[in-house]
């Protein structure tokens, strides 16, 4: 190969992987499917529907059709943990998508791509997690809060509840986004109650300080999104950036958060959801499609 070939070739790499990612893998809507044993010993499973991140415009229409869809799983208890709107114009398609979900019980924490519309922004910066944040406008977040409660979902935006589903108690507490600071965490401290079937946090950004807090108090399973993965995943190395406090190995999908000891019998699991969607700003995504999981809760060992 001739020398003045290699540039060449090295632009056409990347434009090949630059349309990959925002022509094709950007909308490979995919669902990811977890067990995890929090359940006492001898429970029936239950299911839990995890979306976040929609990061949803008006004309979305593919994705909001396969969010749609999704209640087709008829999941027990379908969890939003936040950053649905990428638009000013998007909360009927945003409560459009969710609204066969909205048939089953819910719950949901608000974020910051709820609370204010996206902006350019160099991508480098999430290279450096210190840089000034610049808030967009503010968006029409209180209809789509307004429209999931009105639906009976549970707000856990700085806030705690609880529900019974297929005959199990489950507690809930939830924060608002921690990756602003705006997660008030003593609102809802306190020991999560013993005496119910299962303890549910929820968090959007994986922060942590607040992991450690819910971790401390008994949860059992944490659910949070915001890091969308990573977005941009290098084979055998995984995700550049976290765009949070969480490690990189724990950027998406399931894993333990505090293991078992004897304060904490049960321990707790945390899920990452790598999410649904981009920032109309930066509309790729490579190597970590756009995802919803559908967690199976099973018994745990005696």
């Amino acid at each position: 190969m001739r020398w003045y070939t290699v540039p060449a070739a090295l632009a056409a790499t990347g434009a090949g992987t630059l349309a990959y990612a925002g022509l094709y893998e950007r909308t490979r809507w995919t669902l990811r499917r977890f067990d995890v044993p929090v359940l006492a010993p001898g429970s029936a499973p239950l299911t839990v529907l995890h979306i976040s991140d929609l990061h949803m415009t008006a004309g979305q229409r593919s994705k909001q059709e396969w969010v749609a869809g999704l209640a087709a799983l008829e999941p027990d208890l379908v969890i939003n943990t936040g950053d649905n709107l990428a638009g000013f114009d998007a909360v009927p398609g945003t409560l459009r998508a969710l609204d066969p979900l909205m048939d089953r019980p819910g719950a949901f924490v608000l974020a910051s791509n709820d609370y204010y519309a996206p902006r350019p922004k160099n991508p480098f910066k999430y290279f450096f997690p210190g840089h000034k944040r610049v808030h967009g406008t503010e968006l029409p977040w209180r209809d789509l809060r307004d429209g999931m409660r009105d639906r009976g979902w549970l707000d856990l935006t700085n806030g705690a509840g609880e529900l019974v589903v297929d005959g199990r108690r489950i507690v809930f507490a939830g924060v608002d986004d921690s990756h602003l600071k705006r997660d008030r965490y003593d609102v809802v401290a306190g020991a999560a109650d013993p005496t119910a079937d299962l303890r549910l946090g929820l968090a959007h950004s994986p922060e942590p300080r607040v992991l450690d807090r819910f971790a401390d108090d008994g949860y059992d399973l944490l659910l949070c999104g915001h890091t969308h993965g990573g977005q941009l995943r290098v084979p055998f190395y995984g995700a550049l950036v976290t765009n949070c406090g969480i490690d990189r190995a724990r950027v998406r999908w399931l894993h333990r958060w505090a293991q078992p000891s004897a304060d904490r019998p049960n321990g707790t699991w945390l899920h990452v959801s790598a999410g649904l969607g981009t920032s109309p700003y930066a509309p790729v995504r490579f190597a970590c499609p756009p995802e919803a999981t559908l967690l199976t809760l099973t018994a745990r060992d005696a």
